[in-house]
């Protein structure tokens, strides 16, 4: 898969699961949790301990799964985070270095932006998405504005995403969006209760589709 046929991809699925948590033992069944309620595009954040481990497991257990990495700061973990099965690399900032990696080993990037600079200092350096980190307090009016004057930008929603607030973000011009605490719970992480993970995943779809 190449980087524009992931960006083509989530394109058409408008949805990514994104998973945080403290607790590697949990990391792959609240995954597979959500690609059970539908999701296909996963995301494990670096922060998550062994994480490099899992992200290669999961890779190989869900060969129909397009799995990525995120919170890559440094060029090394985008190297390791590759090696080990990922196919986009997710950042938190803006960092030339790390775009251009993920550039030179042929995968999407999506490094974090919040200003409209950013943005576009990001596209100029190669990253095909922007992801819009953290939410602004105007929520989905400011992807609007901001494609106003750059329509060609790509921009993913992350923080600040929910099942209420899923489909505003879309109408107003975001290319995907991202679902991390309201899929992935903490306390339904650490608990294992992936039936109700599972639940969460179909209704954000749901949402996205404009179903609820």
């Amino acid at each position: 898969m190449t980087a524009s046929d992931f960006v083509d991809r989530l394109g058409q699925l408008k949805a990514s699961a994104i998973l945080r948590t403290d607790s590697p033992e949990a990391a792959i069944g609240a995954m597979e949790a959500a690609v059970r309620g539908g999701f296909r595009i996963c995301e494990f954040t670096l922060t998550i301990p062994g994480v490099f481990d899992i992200i290669r497991e999961f890779s190989a257990r869900h060969p129909e799964v397009i799995v990525g990495a995120g919170t890559v700061l440094e060029v090394e973990e985008a190297h390791q985070a590759v090696e080990a099965g990922a196919r986009f690399l997710v950042s938190p900032v803006t960092d030339a270095a790390v775009i251009r990696a993920a550039t030179e080993l042929g995968v999407a990037s999506m490094p974090g932006t919040h200003t409209a600079t950013e943005m576009l200092t990001a596209y100029r350096a190669g990253a095909p998405l922007q992801k819009l980190f953290p939410a602004p307090g105007v929520g989905p009016d400011y992807v609007k504005a901001c494609l106003g004057p750059m329509p060609f930008l790509k921009i993913v929603p992350t923080h600040g995403v929910s099942r209420e607030n899923a489909r505003a973000w879309l109408e107003a011009g975001a290319y995907a969006i991202g679902f991390v605490a309201p899929l992935f719970d903490p306390a339904l992480v650490a608990a294992h209760r992936f039936d109700e993970l599972e639940q969460r995943a179909r209704q954000l779809l749901d949402a996205v589709d404009g179903k609820n």
